[in-house]
């Protein structure tokens, strides 16, 4: 794929709105957990740059951990299967559970972690935040506890998201035509 000019991405979510809603977000986790310890899981790669904005602002004590996930091949189309690449995680029995995802979109990626904590731990609590809900290409019914922004049926990238590995550098979102 050759790469975009800057100007054939569009802005659909400045980083003043990201920021905003991500500390909006951070408000909620902190009021719920307190004091309590919290796991926060991190999808790769996507997720990274939402993560480490996230807990910036959490104020509980927390352990981040990465798994790596993938449900896109090349190109702009989700295939629907879920490729666990490293799903290797500690202990979580009993413990407050905190998955960080970029985006929903079709839902298989969440459905599969969804399985996947609740086949291998008895969690004390499980919340799944995303920074995008694209609840229109819903394919499986399984939506995120929190949320940033509900988008609209486009691609985007920036933010973490990207097209074949470009973009993720981006400080906003954008979507491409």
């Amino acid at each position: 794929m050759k790469t975009l000019e800057k100007n054939e991405i569009k802005v659909l979510i400045d980083n003043n709105q990201i920021e905003q809603k991500i500390k909006d977000i951070a408000d909620i986790l902190n009021n719920k957990f307190k004091d309590e310890e919290v796991y926060v899981i991190c999808v790769l790669k996507g997720a990274v740059m939402f993560a480490a904005e996230l807990i910036k602002n959490l104020k509980m004590p927390l352990k981040l951990e990465f798994i790596r996930l993938s449900s896109y091949g090349s190109g702009t189309v989700s295939s629907g299967k879920v490729n666990a690449v490293d799903i290797s995680l500690p202990d979580l029995n009993n413990k407050n559970v905190i998955i960080v995802e970029d985006i929903i979109d079709t839902g298989h990626t969440a459905k599969f972690l969804y399985d996947f904590i609740h086949m291998n731990f008895k969690v004390k609590s499980y919340n799944f935040v995303s920074l995008l809900d694209k609840k229109i290409r819903r394919e499986v019914n399984i939506n995120p506890d929190l949320f940033c922004f509900q988008i609209e049926d486009k691609f985007v990238v920036g933010y973490g998201l990207d097209i074949d590995g470009y973009y993720r550098n981006l400080d906003y979102i954008g979507y491409i035509e």
